[in-house]
């Protein structure tokens, strides 16, 4: 639930390959001399230079076609701008155009930046692209990201033959080819799978609004749910290695990796291991996650105990599950390990932890005890305040009635009487 190449090898290497290499050429030329006497010079035959060039002009003529092309809707003119042998690149600029008409995609451009390391044999290039793009109803300001766009020679000129990847953030939308969309007034669901698996994320996004709402009135639901393929697609998605969220079964973060928070917040779901969970634990956690979205949680400066416990107390508010499986694992580390000392930290939600679920069950049992001690309006206010950048110990003075001491402590005699 929790909410970035290599370098170049030195240089010394290579210059002392090159000086290895004219020193055997002068002692071949020597030899040469003294058995054969040879009165030439010594000549290196190199290849034959190429002619193909990088054109930026060309490329960005193509991607202001392929603008036209999502803007108006054509499957056939995007499709077109793909080599015609090149079945793969043709589907997915179609899959493009499908994908922007069902999600309903505005603000779109593309803005070519710069080539990647020059002409390929084939005479192909990538060069970097600056992409814009917004959801009608659902983003108040647009996504701003930059992708990989590959470019290759074609009877017609200049052909776009892939888009993503190669290190870079690749948007779903844009660069999955097409995808199963599912849209309601305050959901928008985007899957790459099939359509029985898109109903599912609709109706468990659909179920997450009103358990949010019932603790945060004052949102208005725009809820985007994203789920790639597979962790691969996801880790391509957010720009990450693929290891980041192993564990995880959702993530909400900016579309575009942007830190700003006017920028558009998703979840994005790790197929893999939201797809083991049963029904209850899968919906608690997009309940959790919808949290996130509505309260712009990766902007918020707050402690994560605080930030991921509070998602938690929202999710699990209305559940009827025993404490033996909403804080099973934190009681486990306490029988083993004895009661924590502090809060969970950075460290305790490093999202490669072995006991990463124990540390959120313990935030989640925070806030818990915070509502029991001075209500769930305190702990929303003490939320609230402390996401807008109020220090959390001078409210937890102020609206809860206790010192962060006191806060831990109480914290640590729950943990002590768990089952």
């Amino acid at each position: 639930m929790p909410s970035a190449p290599a370098d170049p090898p030195p240089s010394t290497g290579r210059l002392s390959i090159g000086r290895r290499t004219r020193a055997a050429a002068l002692i071949g030329c020597l030899l040469a001399v003294l058995l054969v006497g040879c009165q030439r010079d010594y000549a290196v035959e190199l290849p034959d230079s190429t002619n193909a060039q990088v054109e930026p002009a060309l490329a960005a003529a193509a991607l202001r076609d392929l603008v036209s092309a999502v803007r108006a809707g054509d499957l056939e003119a995007a499709a077109a701008l793909a080599p015609a042998d090149d079945a793969a690149a043709q589907e997915l600029l179609r899959g493009m155009v499908a994908n922007a008409v069902a999600i309903g995609v505005e603000d779109f451009s593309l803005r070519y930046v710069a080539d990647l390391g020059g002409v390929s044999a084939e005479g192909g290039w990538r060069a970097t692209v600056d992409v814009a793009w917004s959801f009608e109803d659902f983003h108040t300001t647009p996504a701003l990201t930059e992708v990989v766009v590959s470019f290759a020679r074609s009877d017609a000129g200049l052909a776009v033959t892939g888009i993503g990847g190669h290190g870079r953030r690749s948007p779903l939308w844009l660069t999955a080819g097409a995808l199963e969309v599912r849209r309601g007034p305050q959901t928008l669901v985007v899957v790459d799978a099939d359509a029985a698996t898109a109903d599912r994320y609709d109706e468990m996004a659909r179920a997450a609004v009103p358990v949010v709402h019932e603790v945060l009135p004052q949102w208005h639901p725009r809820l985007v749910v994203e789920v790639p393929r597979d962790p691969e697609a996801l880790a391509a998605a957010l720009d990450v290695a693929v290891h980041e969220y192993a564990q995880v079964a959702a993530v909400t973060a900016a579309a575009d990796g942007s830190t700003s928070r006017s920028a558009p917040v998703h979840v994005f779901v790790n197929p893999r291991v939201f797809g083991a969970l049963g029904d209850e634990g899968a919906q608690v956690v997009l309940s959790h996650e919808a949290v996130h979205v509505a309260t712009q949680a990766p902007f918020a400066p707050l402690p994560l105990w605080l930030l991921e416990g509070f998602a938690d107390y929202v999710a699990l508010r209305d559940v009827d599950l025993p404490l033996t499986t909403t804080a099973g694992q934190i009681a486990a580390q306490v029988r083993a390990d004895g009661v924590p000392e502090e809060l969970p930290g950075p460290d305790e939600f490093a999202t490669n932890r072995q006991h990463l679920g124990a540390a959120y069950e313990a935030a989640w049992l925070a806030c818990t005890t915070i509502a029991a001690h001075a209500g769930e309006e305190a702990l929303v206010e003490l939320y609230t305040r402390a996401s807008a950048g109020e220090p959390v110990e001078d409210l937890l003075v102020e609206v809860i009635g206790w010192t962060y001491e006191d806060l831990v402590a109480a914290w640590q005699q729950r943990l002590r009487t768990l089952p």
